[in-house]
């Protein structure tokens, strides 16, 4: 039941965000599909103790994969799905913590968690260059492999 309810959140929270952010409605399911994905990537990962920064860069990598599925499926920039699936990774507590503890005195647990942060923003944008490298190396190859049918016929 506890897997539902984190897809359900996950992609309520993402559909939100794009109706926020003036998505097309016919793209908001495949934009809440793909922070779902993604969010349970995080999830599963997160349990398994691979950590919260390994588990956001592989919930990245999986929310890159969906948008570039979904933007060649629909015929529309990557950005449209990128973006509001991003929302169940951000790191907001982490960052309201760390503005609190500063705030409040406490510079130590301010600066952990500033830099936790910091990772996990790093983390994200890592996943999405290793799968904008993969998209790149996956497009030469059927380039060069549709080049060759040509070649031969």
């Amino acid at each position: 039941m506890e897997v539902v309810i984190h897809y359900l959140f996950s992609y309520f929270s993402t559909v939100t965000f794009g109706i926020v952010t003036n998505v097309p409605r016919k793209l908001l399911n495949a934009c809440g599909i793909t922070g779902a994905v993604g969010w349970m990537i995080f999830w599963f990962a997160k349990n398994l103790d691979t950590g919260e920064i390994f588990a956001n860069f592989l919930g990245a990598i999986g929310i890159g994969m969906m948008s570039i599925y979904f933007s060649r499926r629909k015929k529309m920039p990557m950005t449209i799905f990128n973006i509001p699936s991003l929302v169940p990774l951000v790191p907001g507590g982490p960052a309201y913590q760390a503005v609190r503890n500063i705030v409040l005195g406490d510079y130590v647990s301010g600066i952990h968690s500033i830099i936790k942060v910091i990772m996990t923003a790093g983390a994200i944008a890592a996943g999405f260059m290793v799968t904008g490298i993969v998209e790149r190396l996956l497009k030469k190859l059927f380039d060069k492999h549709k080049s060759t049918m040509k070649i031969t016929k």
